[in-house]
């Protein structure tokens, strides 16, 4: 594997990502989930000397990978941080801040990165700890809030961030199995739990899943990314948004359905014409883009993507000028 892990991590729905971003082969950029940089580094291909990215990652390893990448690009500046602070990023910064940027793009799965180093905690198939955190300096792990959290706590989040029907089960499974430690005691906790031949494997997914949503406040933190991504936009300005579970393509589809439809008003005001809306879809069929067949059979994790954009209305007068070019900054 290469340093910065891109042997190991295929970007998901590449070519559609890009075909939906590039809009402005001079404009200004931002990849708020920079990653392994797939999606960036063949955005850039795309665009002239003239454009810029802000690459953010609030990941270590993939901050670092950013970080190389400016060192060697010049239209890049690396940033590590949660890209719920998108705005804040952008204010007072020489990107051109917030409504200067020509496309906005979030890939909100883990990489494989992730995913495959048993240090990190979030996969079952093989021992690790009880970490699961995004950013290494937050001081809560899934070991710290597996063994402290009340039962009715534990049950409430896997059920609604795993979806699990079993949530009450597994919780006080976990509670009378304290204290655990590994990854593996969790995994075993849940298989025992839950009922059903074939029904260990995916319970076990739903359970790490929601941990890890819990953990890192994932639900949160994309609901304030879409709304600073979408405010960072020009007008014809573009917000790509891959998502990889349900809960996290209803919240983003309903956010654009508000784009799309526009303020909604009491019923009872006396207004003569509908709001106006504030963006489009461009989804084919109106719910998203989905991988084609050809990419899920190279790569199995692709399966559950799904891919929406909009592009935000209004006239150029509506976006501020673009801040002139400086030299490179890594922050």
């Amino acid at each position: 594997m290469d340093r910065d892990g891109e042997a190991a991590h295929a970007p998901v729905m590449l070519e559609e990502v890009v075909e939906a971003l590039a809009v402005d082969r001079d404009g200004l950029y931002v990849d708020a989930t920079f990653g392994r940089g797939g999606h960036a580094r063949r955005l850039l291909a795309e665009l002239s000397p003239r454009a810029r990215l802000l690459a953010i990652d609030r990941d270590a390893d993939a901050y670092d990978s950013a970080r190389r990448l400016a060192e060697t690009d010049a239209r890049v500046r690396a940033r590590r941080g949660r890209f719920g602070s998108l705005g804040e990023y952008l204010a007072g910064d020489d990107h051109g801040g917030p409504g200067a940027q020509s496309g906005v793009m979030f890939d909100v799965g883990m990489s494989s990165p992730q995913l495959d180093e048993p240090g990190r905690g979030f996969g079952f198939s093989v021992p690790g700890p009880l970490d699961m955190r995004m950013d290494r300096r937050d001081a809560l792990t899934a070991g710290v809030w597996l063994n402290d959290a009340k039962t009715e706590d534990l049950a409430t989040v896997i059920r609604r961030y795993g979806e699990e029907r079993h949530a009450r089960r597994v919780a006080r499974a976990i509670v009378a199995a304290r204290p655990l430690e590994t990854t593996t005691d969790l995994a075993e906790v849940v298989a025992r739990a839950v009922p059903g031949r074939g029904s260990a494997t995916p319970a076990r997914a739903r359970v790490f899943q929601a941990v890890r949503i819990h953990i890192n406040d994932e639900l949160g933190e994309l609901d304030r990314g879409l709304d600073a991504g979408f405010d960072a936009l020009r007008a014809g300005g573009r917000l790509a948004v891959l998502t990889f579970h349900g809960l996290e393509h209803r919240l983003v589809r309903r956010r654009f359905r508000q784009w799309v439809e526009g303020p909604r008003l009491p019923r009872r005001l006396p207004v003569r014409h509908d709001p106006e809306p504030l963006a489009r879809r461009l989804d084919t069929v109106g719910k998203g883009r989905r991988p084609s067949a050809a990419e899920v059979g190279r790569n199995p994790r692709a399966r559950s993507a799904l891919l929406q954009v909009v592009e935000k209305l209004g006239s150029a007068a509506d976006s501020p000028p673009v801040a002139p070019q400086t030299s490179r900054a890594v922050a």
